[in-house]
Parts: structure tokens; sequence; C-alpha cells
């Protein structure tokens, strides 16, 4: 079953009013019980007091028996004497908890009476409450001359005070009730509203996707509403002059792959005539060297042999030397293209892609870096750190970590990588970057290193106008110091 948002909110609201009414009926009957119950206090702990002062009176001024007899005597008496003083039902008991006197019409004065555990505690010289009904019987030690002669019981009624308690719950169930049906009438009338401007948001949305740019926003409020209206207003906006940009970029693109094509066909032709360079003086090699091995007693054979072996192998050399040469002038390098690039953001994005490989060699990829912008190129910088990061973890220990820093120095951008690997030997620091130049072949095989990656890095991180550098570390592992200039 659906639900509009307009009916959630407004139910929700009614449930927030039902909250409030209820603590605050809690809390204002609690209150008001509290308070009469204080007052109930207080004014019979004074009527207990007068109860005392009356009955040392009558036992000093009469004739001077002992307190059991006196209040046997004159228990009665006291009784109704008392409850004309306080205005209550007064019952006396003696020392021994039996009744000498009561108020009450209709009573037996002798026996235990039906307060017989709050009796024995008030015979302790406490005082103790007893509820009967709509009735409070407050029970507190009467003192003699020397000490505690009895008990006097108070009869407090609580009919008022329940009926008080009763109309203030009525009518707070009433004006709640009527409450929170205002309330959720004008809350459904008021997310009405919002619900259709979230309706009209929701039709820009679905505009949007079938590619009708909207040309203003759809809808004007001040408020976070309005806000999200303008943010799908400009939304539309970017996205239009985004598919434009696609679009251009997809020409460009595609005569990319044109160029990508020729040079591919290029590099294949360079590649067969460069085999087919080498085959040549190959051949005769093995020739030469075929023949030495039937005829090696030949000195005429030998002597032709060691010339042209000479030969090829100098041609050899010339050639291999073209090669180097022609690779050194980076024939198939693409031109970069550089753009004002966020330090902390692309280092975010290449961690997210290298966790997933950090987390399966067992290791922890951390980084710390505050906003910084560079002009770079976004590809060349990611492929510089991917670079980094993969050796680090392929070089690293199991359970070990890799930590990238970054941090404002200046009018320069620094960037650690660090790990905690097996790290460079102090020997090879100075070689390091050179092209084919691994630590140990053992490991590179294992590794599937070629000795190419930190070359390529330090080529790239210098056309970005930046520098790299090995740190000397303590202990084991390896970092590299990376500065580019800062874009202010």
């Amino acid at each position: 079953m659906r639900f509009s948002i307009k009916l959630r909110f407004s139910l929700f609201l009614g449930l927030l009013l039902i909250l409030a009414v209820s603590v605050l009926s809690y809390f204002v009957l609690r209150g008001v019980e509290r308070n009469e119950q204080t007052q109930a206090e207080a004014s019979l702990a004074q009527h207990v007091k007068t109860v005392n002062l009356r009955v040392k009176q009558a036992y000093y001024t009469g004739v001077r028996l002992e307190p059991q007899l006196f209040l046997q005597r004159r228990g009665r008496e006291l009784a109704a004497e008392l409850a004309g003083f306080t205005g209550l039902e007064v019952t006396l008991y003696d020392a021994e908890g039996e009744q000498v006197g009561t108020s009450a019409q209709g009573v037996a004065a002798p026996g235990k009476p039906a307060t017989a555990d709050a009796l024995a505690y008030a015979l302790k010289n406490k005082i103790a409450y007893q509820s009967q009904g709509d009735k409070l019987l407050y029970l507190a030690p009467l003192q003699g001359p020397e000490a505690q002669m009895g008990v006097v019981q108070l009869q407090y009624p609580l009919k008022n005070a329940q009926d008080f308690q009763r109309t203030l719950r009525n009518l707070f169930l009433t004006t709640g009730a009527a409450v929170l049906l205002l309330s959720f009438i004008a809350g459904y009338l008021y997310f009405s509203r919002a619900a259709a401007a979230i309706r009209r948001l929701k039709r820009a949305a679905e505009s949007i996707r079938r590619s009708e740019y909207i040309s203003a926003p759809p809808v004007k409020r001040k408020d976070e509403l309005g806000e999200l209206a303008e943010g799908i207003y400009f939304m539309s906006r970017e996205i239009e002059s985004s598919i434009a940009a696609k679009d251009e970029e997809q020409r460009k693109l595609q005569l990319a792959v044109t160029k990508l094509q020729a040079l591919e066909q290029q590099q294949k032709q360079y590649i067969g005539n460069i085999s087919h360079e080498f085959k040549t003086p190959l051949t005769s090699i093995k020739a030469y060297v075929d023949l030495l091995n039937m005829y090696d007693d030949d000195p005429k054979l030998l002597f032709e042999a060691k010339t042209n072996i000479a030969k090829e192998t100098e041609r050899l050399y010339e050639m291999v030397d073209k090669v180097l040469q022609l690779t050194a002038l980076e024939k198939y390098d693409f031109e970069s293209q550089a753009e004002l690039f966020e330090v902390a953001a692309g280092l975010r994005d290449i961690c997210g892609r290298m966790n997933g490989k950090a987390e399966r060699f067992g290791l922890t990829l951390t980084l710390e870096a505050e906003p910084a912008h560079i002009w770079t190129d976004k590809e060349s910088f990611m492929h510089i750190f991917i670079n980094l990061i993969d050796n680090a973890i392929k070089y690293n220990v199991p359970g070990g970590a890799v930590r990238l820093h970054s941090e404002v120095l200046g009018d320069r951008v620094k960037i650690t990588v660090s790990d905690t690997g097996i790290g460079i030997p102090p020997e090879a620091h100075d070689k390091i970057f050179e092209p084919f130049y691994t630590v140990n072949r053992d490991r590179a095989r294992a590794s599937g290193g070629t000795g190419l990656g930190l070359s390529l890095v330090r080529n790239l991180v210098e056309k970005q106008g930046g520098s790299i550098v090995l740190l000397e570390t303590e202990g084991t592992g390896s970092a590299f110091l990376l500065s580019f200039p800062l874009v202010k």
C-alpha cells in the first residue's frame, strides 16, 4: 500500500503532537499530585503538632496518671476534642497498639485496627501512610512526658484532590484531541502545497531524463524546495552544455582513434622493417658459425668468418643504437592536456581504486591530504600515483601499510608516498629512476617489473613542472617525495 508524502508528514506531525501532549500531561498531573501530596503532608504534620500539644496539656493539667492509664481513661474524650480542632477524624492508640478512642461514628473503641502493619511501624516512633479508597490514613507518634505513649491516626479525605486530578486529566484529553485534530488538518493542507511543489520537481526531472531541458526553475520558493528547484535548473543547464561538450569530445575522440589507427599501422610497419633488418646480419652470423663448426681447421675460413662476423656485429650495434635514438624521440607519445586539478580529491579517487588491491595483499592504504590545486594532466597524475602505489603494494610485507600525505608548503604542493616494505638499498638510490634498472632481477621477475615504471613516473612528473626524489628512510620501507607548483 502506497502513502503520499503529505499523508506521511501529517501522520508524523500527529504522532509528535500526541507525544508532546502525553509528556506534558504526565508531568503536569505528576506535578499537581506531588504538590497536593506536599500540602497534605504539611497540613497533617501541623495537625500532629496540635494533637501532641493538646494531649500533653491534658496530661499535665489533670490528675497525674501513667500514660497508658491516661489514654485508656481519656482517649475517647480527647479523640472527639481533637477532631474538632483539626477538622479530621482522629483515632488514638496506646503503646500496645490498642484503640483507646476515636471520633469516627459507629466504630468500636477496643480491638486491633485494620491498619495493623502501619500501626506497628508508627509505634516505632515513625510516621506511616496508608490509603483506603478516597481516604489517606496518617499515623504519627503520640509523645508522652518522657517517651512515645501511643499513636495518633488522622483520616485525610482525598476525594477533592482525586476529583480535581480527574477533571484535569479529562481536560488534557479533550484539549489534546482538539489540538491534534486541528493540527493534523492544518499540517495536511500545508504539506499538500509542499507535495505539489515536489510533483513539479519530479516532472522537471522526467523532462531532463527525456533530454527536454528546462529554461527556468520549476518552483519558486524561499526554502529548501526552492533551492532544490534552482539546483535542478542549473543541473539541466550543465547537462545540456555537457552533452554539447560530449559531442565535441566524441568528434575529437574519433579523430584520435583515426590517428591511433594510423600510428598502429605505422608501428606495425616499423616493427616489420626492424625485424627484417635484424634478420639479415643474424643470418650471416649464424651461417659463419655453422661453417666454423664444420671446418674449424681452415685458416682462410677462420679469417673470413672473423672479419664478416665483426662487420655484422658492428651493423647490429648501429641498428640497436638507431632504435634507441628513435625511442628517445618518443614518436608515439600523446600530447598532455593540462587543467586545474584538485589534489586531495584526485588522491582520494586513486586510493579508492587501489584499496581493493591493497586489501587483497593484506595491506592498509591510508591518505591524509589537505585541499590544494595544481595545473596538471589528469591522466598523467593518475598514472604517476597508481604506479607508485602499485610498487608500494608489490614490494611490501604482509600486514604492512602504504601511506599518502599531501600538504601545502609555501608555493608548492608536497606529496609523500611511503610504505613499510622491503625498502631500496642505499647503493641503488642513484639508479632507481634509470630505464630498465631493477634492484633485484629475481624480485623483478617475481613481481612482473620491467624497470621502466619509475623512469616513466619521473618523466611524467617533470612534464607537469614537478619533481620527485627518493627520501632516506630509517629502518624498512621506502618513501618518495613529489613536489608540484601550487595554484593559488
